[in-house]
């Protein structure tokens, strides 16, 4: 019989997760939003009703050292590059996921937390 090898808790799904995350080539942080507006002329169809609104005028916003930066894409720019922001959304689900089975793992092999432990 072999003898038992030390078996780190949660570790088949850590490396699942980790795997998954090696899989995305490529993505882009921060939101996109597709946006139908009217304008400030008074004759305009984007006034009628029904209206006839200006767009679609396509958004990306996101973050960068602190400050909103928004930057208009063509709808052939986000086309191409749609699989990258949605690439983001599933990196941060599954990190998220990744830091949820290390506490599990962390919990399982100290024990679970104590409110006056310190660092």
């Amino acid at each position: 019989m072999e003898p038992d090898t030390p078996r780190l808790p949660f570790q088949a799904t850590r490396t699942a997760l980790a795997a998954q995350l090696a899989e995305l080539h490529g993505l882009l942080p921060g939101s996109v939003v597709v946006r139908h507006m009217r304008c400030g002329k008074r004759r305009c169809a984007c006034k009628d009703d029904p209206p006839a609104l200006h767009g679609p005028y396509i958004q990306w916003t996101r973050t960068v050292a602190g400050k909103t930066v928004t930057r208009y894409l063509s709808p052939e720019q986000l086309a191409r590059y749609q699989p990258w922001f949605d690439n983001a959304r599933r990196a941060k689900d599954l990190v998220a996921k990744l830091e949820t089975a290390s506490l599990h793992a962390l919990e399982q092999d100290e024990g679970p937390t104590r409110a006056n432990e310190t660092r």
